[in-house]
């Protein structure tokens, strides 16, 4: 069997009314057009959708593997017996002939079976129906069976341990039901689409589209340990098609057993090989690669780097570094999503009453009003659903959030009725569907609602809790390693300082910026201005960090080591930012681990990181590129600047709205980093700013802080 350009795995479902979420069915791609795994409520529904699919895929020239996981076959002996023919696919045209499986999902599969049991000896083999139903030829229970002939498993179902076997049609394992239904509707589609379609194993699988036979537990330790998905269904679908996108379908698929063997009793794909197929899903938990060793170099000739061409080169050379872990949504707040959120279940779950009031069918209402409507016994509230039918013409008391009982489709507000208890009167013309919502209205089961790369928000929290999702795949926090160094510079707050010595500022600062960026900040300490020094603290944040940030010693000083251990390493590429505050900017790998050079001054320090630090962050932790969100403001204050570089002046809003600057640009003023709220941003070009001129503010809100 070659390989295919779209894997398709169906978890198919027996169930006799529609049914979304667990125990439905759920449809798993890879590959060309793949996506979030699909939960569809009905049976004829999900052929409809695999019938479209199918079309696009021989339109588009492509191969498309197609495994459900229902029995393609029954044990040696059945087929001949049945048919006449030692042939599983003369069972699927004998079944297709008898089967009726509605748009409501109802269907005969029981009646089938008992008459099926009718042409074999002794009693069964079939057995499992619901209580209550008189099928004297299907016993309620496998002991019940006897003399039937036939075996209980079939060759393939010996190598998937916990395989139930076909005979089974009633509760937990009930893959007879799934079977007789699903070779049915196979049956159709293999004769609808001719030469197009074959079936594997009984067939050739050289065609374009291939079925095949499937067993979703084959990946099951995967599967324990996946995340983010709404119900195990949905994971082992997802997984499977995956797996099997890329596993050797040679190594599946060669010689599993004689060929009389595979015609009447079929073959699971993958039976055997759970081993290979799991080693195919390691590969989606392998942690992101390294940064190239060149990857911050600039064009040789750049000098002075404009900050919107420095902020693109480092776009282009970053991407996400940490792996994804799984975590319930309770511990997800501010993490960021490694994979999109699928609905597990639709919000609203059903179609309810918006308001307390008196509900009805709409189209008993005869005229334009007023009308008079008796009531039936009981209410429908929230959590307390009415579980009778409203006759036609009749009206029930429903409170607001409560389920809309069958014959109701429209409600009208308790304020707008008058009742004495047995009838309820209001004025009209009365719209269909007022005060109601629709099952789903908000989001549909299935749905994908939350992207990967989003920073999950309390409000995210509470639509991925109504959605049935209890855990999420989030990226692991991104560690961020903070170093400072200098001989200027004393770590201890409590030391007494030298008039040639400052209380380290920065280290602080940049601690504080990565944790309320939601990273994890790891400090690397002061280090003094020693080569060796440095170096073990570099090697302590390589080891233990995703990202360094450095303070100090990124310039072309005697005492910049930083910036010179970085060069020696061969990674170095210093950035002179056309940016005030703050032009130098050292970019560096150390032992693979990105190292971001600060300014040693404080304000330059907090700009640069505000102006590049935080979308290279961003962007390295999972959650896409952040560029600031500004606005145009009136100006409170008088500026000329000369072209060449970028300015950000401290700034705050004054109390009419307009934005006033820091009284000095000294970036050894660090007071004015507190008492800004923002940064006012002047262009590249020479700029004359008097009160009332429009200038571009950026919060700090819009940094993160």
């Amino acid at each position: 069997m070659s390989r295919f350009d779209r894997v398709v795995v169906v978890d198919w479902s027996a169930n006799a009314t529609p049914k979304l979420g667990a125990d439905s069915i759920w449809i798993g791609r890879a590959g060309a057009g793949s996506g979030p795994p699909q939960n569809i409520a009905t049976r004829l529904e999900s052929m409809e959708a695999l019938r479209t699919e199918i079309a696009a895929v021989l339109q588009a020239g492509q191969r498309m593997l197609i495994a459900f996981d229902i029995g393609f076959g029954f044990p040696r002996g059945f087929a001949g017996h049945l048919t006449g023919k030692r042939d599983a696919l003369a069972v699927w045209d004998w079944l297709a002939a008898r089967i009726t499986d509605d748009a409501r999902n109802g269907n005969n599969r029981f009646e089938v079976a008992a008459e099926i049991n009718r042409q074999f000896p002794g009693i069964g083999p079939f057995w499992g129906r619901p209580n209550g139903r008189d099928l004297p030829d299907l016993p309620a229970k496998g002991s019940l069976r006897a003399g039937h002939g036939l075996d209980e498993l079939r060759a393939t179902e010996a190598l998937c341990s916990g395989a139930h076997p076909m005979w089974k049609l009633y509760t937990t394992g009930s893959v007879g039901s799934q079977s007789l239904l699903g070779q049915a509707h196979l049956a159709a589609l293999r004769h609808e689409f001719g030469d197009a379609l074959s079936v594997w194993p009984m067939e050739g699988a050289e065609a374009p589209i291939v079925l095949a036979e499937t067993y979703l537990s084959l990946i099951d330790p995967a599967v324990r340990l996946a995340r983010g998905y709404p119900c195990k269904d949905a994971a082992q679908v997802d997984l499977l098609a995956l797996a099997f996108n890329r596993a050797d379908m040679g190594q599946l698929t060669a010689a599993p057993a004689p060929p009389d063997v595979l015609r009447e009793e079929g073959w699971i794909l993958g039976a055997g090989h759970g081993a290979h197929l799991l080693a195919m899903l390691e590969q989606t938990t392998l942690t992101p690669p390294r940064l190239r060793n060149d990857c911050f170099a600039m064009p040789q000739g750049v000098d002075w780097v404009p900050v919107d061409t420095a902020l693109a080169r480092l776009r282009d050379a970053l991407h996400p570094l940490t792996a994804a872990e799984d975590v319930t949504v309770r511990q997800a707040g501010g993490r960021v999503l490694a994979q999109d959120l699928v609905a597990r279940r639709a919000n609203p779950p059903a179609a309810n009453s918006a308001v307390d009031g008196y509900g009805f069918m709409q189209g008993a209402l005869q005229g334009d009003g007023p009308y008079t409507l008796p009531l039936v016994a009981g209410r429908a509230a929230a959590g307390q659903p009415f579980g009778d039918v409203v006759p036609h013409g009749h009206a029930i008391r429903i409170l607001t959030g409560a389920i809309l009982p069958e014959g109701v489709d429209t409600v009208v507000l308790e304020e707008d009725c008058a009742s004495d208890g047995a009838r309820v009167a209001f004025d009209g013309p009365i719209k269909p569907r007022i005060n109601t919502r629709k099952a789903g209205e908000d989001v549909g089961a299935g749905a994908s609602f939350l992207p990967k790369g989003r920073v999950l928000t309390p409000a995210d929290l509470a639509l991925a809790s109504a959605l049935g999702v209890g855990y999420v795949q989030v990226h692991r926090r991104l560690r961020v390693g903070v170093l400072s160094t200098g001989d200027e510079l004393l770590a201890d707050p409590d030391a007494t300082a030298q008039p040639h010595q400052i209380f380290d500022a920065n280290r602080p600062m940049l601690l504080e910026i990565a944790r309320r960026w939601g990273h994890v900040p790891v400090d690397l300490g002061h280090i003094p201005d020693d080569p060796a020094g440095i170096a073990t603290a570099l090697d302590e944040g390589a080891r233990d960090c995703d990202v360094i940030l450095t303070s100090g010693g990124a310039s072309a000083g005697d005492e910049d080591h930083v910036s010179r251990l970085l060069r020696e390493a061969g990674t170095l590429s210093s950035w002179r930012i056309a940016l005030k505050p703050g032009r130098p900017l050292a970019l560096a790998l150390w032992q693979g681990v990105p190292v971001l050079g600060l300014p040693g001054n404080p304000v330059a320090a907090f700009v640069c990181t505000l102006i590049f630090g935080r979308p290279a962050l961003s962007l390295m932790a999972g959650c896409g590129w952040q560029d600031p969100k500004g606005f145009m403001v009136e100006a409170a204050f008088t500026k000329s600047k000369k072209p060449g570089r970028r300015e950000y002046l401290r700034a705050r809003l004054d109390a009419a709205g307009r934005v006033e600057v820091f009284a000095s640009e000294g970036s050894g003023r660090i007071s004015g980093l507190s008492w800004a709220e923002g940064l006012v941003e002047l262009p590249d070009e020479a700029a004359s700013i008097r009160p009332g001129a429009l200038v571009r503010y950026i919060p700090f809100t819009s940094f993160g802080l």
